[in-house]
């Protein structure tokens, strides 16, 4: 018992410690973060808490639930990086401790502790929870949902209070991402009860109307409203981002039909390892259930409905259009659950099945990964002349030794990861290099990578618009041209126009009154139409400039 309680207690320093105080030090990315943090800072602005804006235009592409829990961040600690990426954060603990209690109630207090190491130390846990997006308060309510119908399956006890809470899970994650909410859950929920064949007893204990009735509770208003106030253009603008987005890529997100694998393996390794020979034992179990011929036992009913679940958001993404790397982080949970049951089998059984394949593809993982990071000072250099072309400070970084440090940190932990779990005698480090590995990646990357990124990549442009938006009136423009960077209104605090240097309105904003300001890569400054030729340069910075079509003194 003390060293799951000291376990436990490392698993709340690492989490707060890695989503705290260096929150806020790095600038906001572009499209997402900005985007979301600026709808955000809008709402707040405006007042308007129904018809969420960006760049003080309708943003129809997410609903609303998330700008007010950034809005509401604002409001307690300020408008800046650390409060729109808190509501992250927080989220990210709270589905840590989501995974402990379920798990701890079905399986017991160490897997659940393994568990939510799992789900902590990797790559894409680490940093989805760390950005100002939408997928971290999704993954806590579909996991809710998930976890919260698998007990209330199981558990006579208090059956609809947990039926309720996962129908309003899923009303809530409808409000967070719109109806993928409610598919994420059912993607694993539909094919477990079709397998098992306990569609007739869902239907008679499981109260669907009920269900039906509570989600339209939590997510109708909102969207009622919505159409309500907008009409027809939300409703266009609704079937775009759902439908539309599963049908065709959007915005360039498009990948092959293995856009995934490589994601899983990577951003959940070392863990996603295992994963493969889970699902692959997972799959004879499921022939075996199918014909009637498995002997149940609540762990393997447990691991039957996880990797169910796994393999149908996997499918689900692959088969969608448009594809992100963060979309299928709503299976992490029950991939970090699947690989804690494997462990405590691992741990104790003479010859775990699935043992060679899984070291083999831990190595295989962990040196194209490690060996990839030692190469990123050539490849580098190789493209620099296209990074400079959106990152002109780029050619003044020089990667040194660092990608080459985190190389090695993955290649070591790998080796010394893979030789403890061929040991008969020391297979309970294993686990622990694993975390080890990934929490020493997370801090050298945070603490040592990312100021330099923020330097030379993503700082440079929005100190330019922090000091535009200081000095330009209510009816004054600040115009920016190249690349839309989302991210600049936020630090501005104002409407930003994004033109390009032939863009057919340009000359309307020029000859429009008042004083304009422009943001524009300062290579580019030679291309500027003659109209600008007089405009006065009030700072060069990062590659950047800042343009004036008055003088500020």
């Amino acid at each position: 018992m003390g060293v799951v309680l000291v376990a436990a207690w490392l698993l709340g320093v690492d989490g707060g410690w890695l989503f705290g105080p260096d929150l806020g030090a790095l600038g906001l990315t572009d499209r997402d973060e900005g985007s979301n943090a600026e709808a955000a800072r809008e709402m707040l602005e405006t007042g308007d808490w129904i018809s969420p804006t960006l760049n003080y235009e309708p943003r129809y592409a997410k609903p609303a639930f998330v700008y007010w829990l950034i809005s509401g961040s604002y409001i307690l600690f300020g408008i800046n990086e650390f409060a729109a990426r808190f509501p992250s954060a927080v989220s990210g603990l709270c589905l840590l401790f989501l995974q402990y209690v379920f798990v701890r109630t079905w399986v017991g207090s160490k897997v659940a502790v393994w568990s939510s190491f799992m789900l902590l130390l990797n790559l894409e846990f680490l940093g989805i929870n760390r950005m100002v997006l939408t997928d971290p308060e999704l993954v806590v309510f579909t996991t809710l949902a998930g976890y919260s119908f698998w007990h209330a399956l199981q558990h006579e006890h208090k059956q609809l209070s947990w039926f309720a809470v996962c129908y309003l899970a899923m009303g809530l994650g409808m409000l967070v991402k719109g109806p993928v909410g409610i598919i994420i859950p059912l993607v694993g929920i539909i094919p477990y009860l079709t397998l098992t064949r306990q569609w007739s007893r869902f239907w008679q204990k499981g109260f669907p109307l009920v269900g039906v009735l509570l989600v339209a509770a939590v997510a109708a208003p909102w969207y009622i409203m919505m159409f309500q106030i907008h009409g027809d253009a939300y409703w266009a603008a609704a079937q775009a981002n759902t439908t539309g987005r599963f049908m065709n890529p959007m915005e360039g997100h498009g990948g092959t039909i293995l856009f995934y694998l490589p994601v899983l393996l990577v951003g959940f390794f070392p863990w996603s390892a295992v994963l493969p020979s889970i699902l692959y034992q997972s799959f004879k179990q499921w022939k075996a259930y199918w014909k009637g011929q498995a002997v149940v036992s609540a762990e393997k009913n447990l691991e039957c409905f996880l990797s169910l679940w796994v393999v149908g958001l996997l499918v689900f993404f692959t088969l969608s259009a448009t594809r992100l790397p963060h979309y299928i982080y709503p299976l992490f949970p029950a991939a970090a659950l699947l690989v804690a049951l494997w462990w405590k089998r691992f741990l104790v059984e003479e010859s775990p099945i699935g043992l060679m394949s899984s070291t083999r593809i831990l190595i295989g993982v962990g040196y194209v990964l490690g060996i990839a990071l030692t190469f990123i000072p050539a490849v580098f250099h190789w493209f620099i002349k296209e990074i400079t072309k959106e990152f002109p400070a780029a050619v003044q970084v020089e990667p040194g030794w660092l990608p080459s440090i985190l190389g090695i940190i993955i290649v070591l932990g790998t080796m010394l990861m893979r030789h403890f779990m061929i040991s008969d005698s020391k297979r309970h480090l294993a686990s622990w290099v694993g975390s080890g590995m990934i929490a020493m990646f997370a801090v050298v990357a945070g603490y040592l990578a990312l100021p330099v990124y923020q330097q030379y990549f993503i700082g440079p442009p929005q100190k330019l618009a922090a000091i535009a938006g200081f000095n330009l009136g209510n009816n004054d423009q600040l115009i920016q041209f190249g690349r839309k960077r989302p991210s600049l209104s936020f630090y501005a605090k104002r409407k930003v126009y994004f033109l390009g240097l032939n863009d057919e309105d340009l000359p309307q904003h020029l000859s429009a009154p008042g004083r304009k300001m422009a943001i524009i890569q300062t290579p580019l400054r030679g291309q500027l139409p003659e109209a600008m030729s007089d405009w006065k340069v009030v700072l060069d910075h990062g590659g950047f400039s800042l343009l004036s079509s008055e003088s500020l003194l």
